[in-house]
């Protein structure tokens, strides 16, 4: 007999089931929230109005900024919100939205990383054809290619989920929908569609971290050719990029590099590459680079005196 998908809501088991834990949780989470917001909009903002928006550098970095706001968001005003309420749900159609989500916009930044360290790579091997090799429309078709891949992983993600049957329990551990812990749910065997996944997310993920630490190396290498004064301003840059990768890919390799199983410790991991990377991306990329920290100066300097003079 076919089996009929009679769940229209699943419930979070969320952070901690203990109140006390929880209400810090909201403090804290809120409070990372808000960084998250203020930082990239400030990142944003400070790259449009800086005249940086010219350098290929910091046009990617502006659309990082914006994936960052997009992808916490996916997640964090929910959870913050079931925080608070002792039964936590979800319709299922919002928990397909929820997954596709989280994949999109985890997707897209992660070859918006990958372009970036290209971008560095040419700048630093190849600096006499920097300007020719990374013109604007070669940027704008770079930047399309992260968006279009990042659809199609996560629409490939979301295909494997929804033509599966959900008859019995649903409840999720978890405090967002992911394709592991709603995979744990299916009224049938999942086990071709969990390799499925694992190749698909895996493969983006450790393939994409390869290459990163490929390319930084040959930077790395290629350094010792600069002069002291190319290296340091090289290393700043280099510096914050290869902090960022090491963040997100990290814990995003352990959650998605494995068979299907969940482990108790994949909520806390997770707060990394959902909260935790967006929050740090404006600190780490402002307090190492000293052009964004200029034109924050000048945009603050523009501020008070439009504030003093009214002009």
């Amino acid at each position: 007999m076919e089996e009929v998908n009679n769940v229209t809501e699943f419930i979070f088991w969320g952070l901690s089931q203990n109140p006390e834990v929880e209400e810090v949780c909201f403090v804290v989470f809120s409070f990372f929230y808000m960084v998250i917001l203020l930082g990239n909009l400030l990142i944003m903002l400070t790259v449009c109005s800086g005249n940086l928006f010219k350098s290929p550098m910091y046009f990617f970095l502006n659309f990082l900024s914006f994936v960052d706001i997009c992808y916490s968001s996916v997640t964090a005003p929910k959870m913050i919100v079931d925080l608070l309420v002792k039964k936590k749900t979800i319709s299922y159609v919002g928990c397909m939205l929820q997954l596709f989500g989280v994949h999109f916009f985890g997707c897209t930044e992660i070859f918006i990383l990958t372009v970036m360290a290209y971008d560095r790579y040419v700048a630093i091997c190849k600096p006499l054809h920097y300007m020719t090799i990374m013109d604007r429309e070669r940027c704008n078709k770079m930047l399309l290619g992260t968006w279009i891949s990042g659809f199609l992983h996560s629409i490939i993600q979301v295909a494997l989920v929804v033509q599966l049957p959900f008859c019995g329990p649903n409840e999720i551990d978890h405090y967002f929908c992911d394709v592991h812990p709603v995979l744990k749910l299916a009224c049938t065997d999942t086990y071709i569609v969990g390799v499925v996944v694992t190749a698909n997310s895996g493969t983006i993920a450790l393939g994409s971290f390869v290459i990163l630490l490929i390319s930084y190396t040959v930077i790395l290498i290629s350094l010792r050719k600069q002069s002291s004064e190319g290296r340091r301003k090289a290393l700043s840059t280099c510096g914050s990029h290869i902090a960022v990768v090491i963040i997100f890919f990290g814990p995003c390799t352990f959650m998605y590099m494995r068979p299907d199983t969940t482990f108790s410790e994949d909520k806390m991991v997770a707060i990394f590459y959902t909260i935790i990377t967006p929050m740090l991306n404006p600190l780490i990329y402002t307090l190492r680079n000293a052009e964004v920290k200029n034109a924050m100066r000048k945009l603050w300097a523009r501020k008070v005196s439009w504030e003093t003079t009214g002009k």
